[in-house]
């Protein structure tokens, strides 16, 4: 099969699924809207830039962001804010260069990775290709649907609202990650007639990388975070508009009056001035590591040098980050949005709160810290629940039978 993807190429969600359909011997092409590195045994990679991802430089390459001006002088939720408006700008040279690419391959099928901006642009150019052959080409469209492209993106502008009703009209299937998102998907214009498929956005989880720390071993060679301290609770979701890193950082004091031995890592945040304004503001420097974006291997260590996750967000849908917590055996704390009920049941497998709330979220905090059998009854359950509805394996052998149904049926 000859697959052509339109996707970050440094989002390792996107290279869980090109990975994993190059080890399968298909012909894989990727259109990135972000500088990336070379994927090994790639057909081809082309770079085409939406929504201001043109500026992010070359140091991208290196698996490092750039431009630090950008997150050191701009606020996360301003820095969404200016994309949504700027990206209708930056539409039409994109789709003209993805219709190009599209055109010269040829591809049996396309798979946008997030509506926001990839399928917008890429449902502009399969318009095109319909209007200018008269009718539907050979070339089938899937687009993958991620955690907050209704809930945050689809309601900011009536232009964004326009063109993810228009990739919703232009799909011949769609993916979801939560049950949610395949209903709103419903409401906003999608055929539910067509194929579609609800799997872990990421592909699932590797449990040969993502698993509990009694089954390490020395060979592992972590490194040590906190080993004085008795507790340690990791936020793995970096600053973007919908988590609310407020929450959470001012909990932090509330935590340490009633137990001060605890030790928060925070990967993704290093060179954030608003997490570093909020530790002075509260004086917990010394029990607060912001650390620079992680890779996957890495991400999985630190899971396993800790006991408790929290992921406060406003928007999501299934975060890979909650699932990659749960195998490694934290017990996840997040935010209480309708998503998230499909894999948390408050009191039994985890915690979920108020994410405008640092009182209620300390309070699930201590609690957690408090009830170590409840965390250990957490952990056999999510060990599980993560084998049977998210290992990696197999939930993308589900996507290769969906890709067939998708290209078969043309």
């Amino acid at each position: 099969m000859k697959l052509l993807y339109v996707a970050d190429g440094r989002s390792q969600i996107a290279l869980n699924w090109i990975n994993y359909f190059i080890h399968s011997g298909h012909e894989v092409y990727l259109v990135s809207t972000f500088p990336c590195q070379q994927i090994d045994g790639l057909a081809w990679l082309v770079e085409i830039p939406v929504a201001m991802s043109g500026l992010y430089n070359q140091a991208d390459r290196g698996g490092v962001k750039s431009g630090k001006w950008f997150r050191r002088l701009i606020p996360v939720k301003l820095r969404t804010v200016i994309r949504q408006m700027a990206a209708p700008i930056s539409f039409p040279r994109a789709t003209r260069s993805l219709k190009e690419v599209v055109e010269s391959i040829q591809p049996d099928l396309i798979h946008a990775m997030r509506i926001p901006y990839e399928g917008m642009i890429t449902s502009l150019v399969m318009k095109r290709i319909a209007m200018k052959n008269g009718g539907v080409g050979k070339t089938r469209l899937l687009i993958s649907v991620w955690g907050n492209d209704f809930t945050l993106h689809a309601k900011s502008t009536r232009m964004m609202s326009n063109f993810t009703n228009q990739a919703l009209q232009w799909v011949d299937g769609l993916h979801t990650d939560c049950q949610r998102d395949m209903r709103l998907a419903m409401k906003l214009g999608f055929d539910i007639t067509k194929p579609n498929i609800v799997l872990p956005g990421g592909g699932g989880v590797r449990i040969d990388t993502f698993y509990p720390p009694e089954m390490q071993t020395e060979e592992d060679g972590i490194r040590p975070v906190a080993a004085n301290r008795s507790m340690t609770i990791i936020n793995p979701r970096g600053f973007r508009a919908y988590v609310r890193n407020d929450t959470f950082f001012h909990a932090i004091p509330l935590v340490i009056d009633k137990f001060p031995d605890v030790h928060f890592i925070c990967p993704d945040m290093s060179g954030e001035a608003q997490a570093e304004k909020w530790i002075r503001q509260h004086g917990i420097g010394q029990i607060v590591e912001l650390l620079p974006a992680q890779s996957h291997q890495q991400m999985a260590e630190l899971f396993r040098q800790s006991q408790i996750t929290v992921s406060i967000t406003t928007h999501d849908g299934t975060p890979n980050t909650l699932l990659e917590g749960m195998a490694c055996g934290c017990f996840p704390i997040a935010g209480d949005i309708d998503s998230l009920h499909e894999w948390i049941t408050p009191g039994l497998n985890g915690l979920l709160v108020n994410p405008d709330d640092p009182n209620a979220l300390a309070e699930a905090i201590l609690k957690a810290i408090a009830q170590p059998e409840l965390r250990r009854q957490a952990k056999e359950r999510n060990l599980r629940l993560v084998k049977e509805r998210a290992e990696y394996e197999k939930s993308m052998h589900a996507a290769a039978e969906f890709y067939g149904r998708l290209t078969n049926g043309k």
